[in-house]
């Protein structure tokens, strides 16, 4: 318990950090800075300095409480994998300082492809959870909750099975795409689609025939 509440708390701290970064080059940045990007890196969106600065990692960190306080109030939080719990509990930390450095570094004049870094962690994620995905029980807020898995302990394991197959495998098309500078956004949307949409129905099928 104790652990838990200081890895609560460090992961808090390290999503606010950011904040001392920005008050670092404040007087540096311009009035409005770059916040949303298309798929070629142009950016597409602005928010102010202040929100930036401040906004910005205070919303990630309650994120990141949000979602601690979600995974440690599930009635079956015994079931979680321990990775993936890991992975749950640094996820947010991890892209609220890169998110963060990558806006800073393009408000401050660093040319770099805001989306090619971005896809390219998350088909890094994606690989990560899918491997550890057949190993995950059933939960109320890790996997895939469906009616049907959360019903049925083999649906749920059989699903999963084919669901980390998939991720692994999207993930890496999406790592690979990303590197390359070839992921346009209809890939990207058909492999999401792929890793959602394929396994839903799977365990569908599974529960018709009464598994």
């Amino acid at each position: 318990m104790k652990k838990n509440k200081i890895e609560l708390v460090l992961t808090t701290v390290i999503c606010l950090l950011p904040i001392l970064a920005g008050l670092a080059v404040y007087d540096r940045l311009p009035e409005m800075i770059p916040s949303r990007f298309d798929f070629n890196g142009t950016v597409t969106g602005y928010c102010s300095r202040a929100f930036a600065v401040f906004g910005l990692p205070l919303l990630m960190a309650a994120l990141n409480l949000f979602l601690r306080f979600a995974l440690s109030t599930d009635p079956k939080k015994a079931n979680m994998s321990p990775v993936l719990r890991r992975i749950s509990y640094w996820t947010i930390p991890v892209l609220s300082v890169l998110i963060y450095a990558m806006i800073l570094g393009r408000a401050m004049g660093y040319a770099f492809n805001m989306t090619t870094i971005v896809s390219a962690l998350v088909g890094v994620l994606f690989i990560v959870i899918g491997n550890y995905l057949p190993k995950t029980k059933q939960s109320y807020t890790m996997g895939i909750k469906l009616p049907w898995t959360l019903n049925s302990e083999e649906n749920w394991n059989r699903t999963h099975r084919l669901a980390g197959f998939l991720w692994v495998i999207c993930g890496a098309v999406m790592l690979l795409c990303s590197l390359l500078h070839c992921l346009p956004p209809w890939l990207l949307l058909g492999l999401i689609m792929l890793m959602s949409i394929v396994p839903t129905v799977y365990s569908y099928v599974l529960y018709r025939r009464g598994i």
